[in-house]
């Protein structure tokens, strides 16, 4: 089979040139509805599934996303690497709006993550997740960045907050005084759950404001965000079709062999009606 590439993202962002034989797909889960319908097409020489974040028209709320149901979409569709593109709010001075952080960790903020696992129902499972993105996949996107002269930075963390809310100044300037990187409502449950379908994902982090603790700046507003989110756009698709050709054709990155050690549950006491829903990600390993 020929494995695709997935990427998340905003709206805007499936009107990349290039990206040829569009068709919009509907995919069930056991898991419930993604975000949207897929939209599955050719770019760059690669098959490739984009999902709209938060649907076509922006409907959904960070705190609404089925992170399951949007990654077990992807891999039954073949999604073996997912670029996420998402805006988010600086929390350091030097990255500043219309940047790109190329981000390599998370900490989590969020009281949802109990949806974002597969495991439960009889099966459990624990992934190692010290490093949560893709390095391999990382670097490329870097690679590809450089070539595309993006303010691009190499590393930092994302404080994945709840939302819908913009944070209260006091939590602002505690993640700068503590030295976080960005901000931002999506990426840590999409991560976790792609890191357990054994799909490789790295964060395009998107600056589109200051969040509240830069005091000598406005304050983040919707209509910043939606403003710098549209040129933000035009970047992203820049990097994303110079990086697309250079993913291998294969998956064969230590994120494509998560499961090997991570489930505990004897095979033999497996469910069955939890195997059925965990069938794309398990598999190679019934």
């Amino acid at each position: 089979m020929a494995y695709r590439i997935g990427i998340i993202g905003g709206s805007g962002l499936y009107n990349i040139e290039g990206f040829t034989n569009q068709k919009w797909v509907t995919v069930k889960t056991p898991f419930g509805t993604p975000s949207d319908q897929l939209l599955t097409g050719t770019l760059a020489g690669r098959e490739v599934v984009f999902l709209p974040r938060h649907a076509r028209g922006h409907r959904v709320l960070p705190s609404e996303l089925n992170h399951r149901a949007n990654i077990w979409a992807m891999k039954k569709l073949g999604v073996a690497w997912i670029i996420s593109v998402s805006a988010v709010g600086s929390l350091q001075k030097k990255y500043r709006p219309c940047d790109i952080v190329l981000v390599d960790q998370f900490l989590d903020r969020t009281k949802r993550d109990f949806e974002h696992t597969f495991f439960g129902r009889g099966i459990v499972g624990h992934i190692a997740f010290a490093d949560p993105i893709c390095e391999e996949l990382r670097r490329l996107i870097l690679k590809s960045a450089r070539t595309a002269k993006a303010r691009v930075h190499d590393g930092g963390t994302y404080v994945n907050m709840e939302g819908p809310a913009f944070s209260t100044r006091a939590e602002s300037i505690t993640n700068h005084k503590l030295g976080y990187d960005v901000i931002g409502m999506t990426n840590l449950g999409e991560a976790k759950c792609a890191r357990e379908a054994e799909i490789a994902y790295a964060t395009m982090a998107m600056i589109t404001d200051y969040d509240c603790w830069k005091v000598d700046e406005a304050h983040v507003t919707v209509e910043m965000v939606v403003a710098n989110l549209m040129k933000n756009a035009a970047t992203a698709k820049v990097i994303v079709t110079g990086v697309i050709p250079q993913i291998p054709t294969k998956p064969a990155w230590p994120c494509h062999d998560a499961l090997r050690n991570a489930i505990m549950t004897d095979k033999k006491v497996w469910p069955k009606k939890t195997i059925a829903q965990l069938k794309p990600m398990l598999v190679k390993y019934l």
